[in-house]
């Protein structure tokens, strides 16, 4: 008996709950002013587009695969945040990885990995911020001068080859 009566009371709670809860949700207040944000205050950019960013990855996937390079290649957008990865036939559980991170310190300072490799010399603690890696085979994407994103590539014996392979990325989207 007392199951019965504990039911039909935590029913008769759960029905009251959504009768106050209902009875909330329909009952008006005034509207908060709406303001919208104009001129001065707003800036306009530019993205690559998905189909653009996957062309790109694409030959850079394949100028690797044309010098038997098992690599990963990953384009990331202008704030950093990946668009899309290739992960090629072959290509190390590692690639993956430093492929992204790869596009995202490219498109971070807009200058290829290679250079930015260089620098640490002059600024070792760049290598600690977080999500960055300074070794060859990232790119940028400008327009304009601006960066709007970069290519990462990753898995090649040497940066070299890595940089090489998303320079041929970035170069198909010039076409």
């Amino acid at each position: 008996m007392r199951i019965v009566i504990g039911g039909t009371v935590a029913g008769a709670v759960a029905l009251g709950t959504f009768a106050v809860v209902n009875a909330n949700a329909g009952s008006s207040t005034a509207a908060a002013p709406r303001t919208e944000a104009a001129g001065k205050n707003l800036t306009r950019s530019t993205h690559l587009t998905l189909a653009a960013a996957t062309k790109a990855a694409q030959a850079a996937l394949d100028a690797a695969k044309k010098e038997n390079q098992r690599v990963s290649v990953a384009v990331v957008d202008r704030n950093g945040n990946t668009i899309l990865t290739l992960r090629g036939d072959g290509a190390g559980p590692q690639a993956y990885e430093s492929a992204v991170k790869k596009a995202y310190t490219a498109v971070s300072w807009n200058a290829p990995t290679s250079e930015l490799a260089q620098r640490l010399a002059n600024a070792p603690t760049l290598k600690d911020i977080p999500g960055t890696l300074f070794l060859a085979g990232g790119a940028p994407v400008t327009a304009k001068g601006a960066p709007v994103a970069a290519i990462g590539v990753a898995g090649a014996p040497s940066g070299d080859l890595d940089e090489k392979f998303a320079r041929a990325g970035v170069a198909v989207l010039g076409q």
